[in-house]
């Protein structure tokens, strides 16, 4: 192989790496811009608890940002073993910066499903209760 293939070669993988940096670059740029709005699930119009409830759920919803967070890991994998990157370690701390806040929205999710289910019911018990005290009132005033 002569020195002007392999400085081709050279130039052809710097060009590589290059474009797979973007590609990566691109994905998690994708990804953020996925991410529910922070006023969306600060802000909240509606009657009651499970409306507010059931909109944040409804703006929690992440999109395309875990398939955009794949394919940047997928690129950054095979770039990182091919060692074509100059600073892997800012591209995989972008990485992990993005995976740790779609696991901080799931679980926030969780919760809001959590709650969902458990306001209605706590609601509904607390009007049997309320009527259970009303009955035994009523019982109490009829017995004087």
């Amino acid at each position: 192989m002569s020195s002007q293939s392999t400085l081709a070669d050279d130039d052809l993988f710097g060009e590589a790496a290059a474009e797979m940096r973007e590609e990566v670059e691109g994905h998690l740029a994708d990804a953020r811009a996925s991410l529910p709005d922070s006023e969306d699930i600060w802000d909240a119009e509606a009657d009651n608890v499970l409306g507010v409830l059931n909109a944040l759920k409804s703006a929690l919803d992440v999109g395309d940002a875990e398939e955009h967070l794949r394919q940047a890991k997928k690129t950054f994998i095979v770039g990182q073993r091919a060692e074509a990157f100059d600073d892997p370690d800012s591209l995989e701390a972008e990485i992990e910066a993005i995976e740790e806040l779609l696991a901080s929205i799931d679980d926030a999710e969780a919760l809001v499903g959590d709650l969902t289910g458990t306001m209605p019911q706590l609601r509904s018990q607390l009007q049997e209760a309320a009527e259970a005290a009303a009955d035994a009132e009523d019982g109490d005033e009829s017995d004087d």
